[in-house]
């Protein structure tokens, strides 16, 4: 099965996900989060904002926020297949961007280089216990994680882990994967 089709397969399966599931695995996800040294070390992170049914990153900006975190949004640069990144202290710093998703304003923000960030929060749809992952389709965070050489983690539910899919040249994977059944570090010897 090709990856397009393991992504249409998961984003029904994921639709299938009651509001009352959906709610108690937001709730773990973002416990397992905020409990982790990743989270407790992290300075600045880089963050999508949540949109339709991937899992909540609101909450994770606003707790940023209040706990003095510097965040930062990236903005899809078509073009290139790049993501730059912003600084944002409010909702209001964002407009609706590249397939509707929410991206900085970049006259009213401050771009932020990735290595100044201290945790990089990826999404994803499908993952591996290595920490591979398929997004959705772009290509833009496996370039920015090539030379990324901070942490990063995926917040998913368990069922979206699979044994494998094919891997190619430019596919890098995760440090750490977070569930609802909590957070663990990936690897080829995992």
């Amino acid at each position: 099965m090709g990856k397009e089709d393991l992504r249409k397969g998961m984003l029904l399966s994921l639709e299938k996900i009651g509001w009352l599931e959906r709610n108690r695995t937001e709730n773990d996800l973002h416990d397992h989060l905020f409990e982790s040294d990743l989270w407790k070390n992290a300075d600045s992170i880089g963050v999508t904002v949540s949109s339709g049914r991937e899992w909540d990153t609101r909450t994770i900006i606003e707790r940023a926020w209040d706990e003095g975190k510097t965040v930062c949004v990236p903005k899809s640069i078509h073009e290139t297949k790049d993501l730059h990144f912003y600084e944002i202290s409010s909702f209001r710093q964002l407009e609706k961007g590249y397939f509707g998703l929410e991206e900085p304003l970049p006259e009213k923000t401050t771009r932020r280089e990735p290595e100044d960030l201290d945790l990089m929060i990826v999404p994803g749809l499908i993952f591996t216990p290595a920490g591979y992952r398929i997004g959705y389709g772009g290509g833009y965070f496996d370039r920015l994680l090539a030379g990324f050489n901070k942490p990063t983690v995926s917040l998913l539910h368990s069922n979206q882990i699979v044994e494998s899919f094919p891997i190619e040249a430019h596919d890098v994977p995760v440090d750490f994967l977070i569930t609802e059944q909590g957070l663990k570090k990936t690897g080829l010897d995992q």
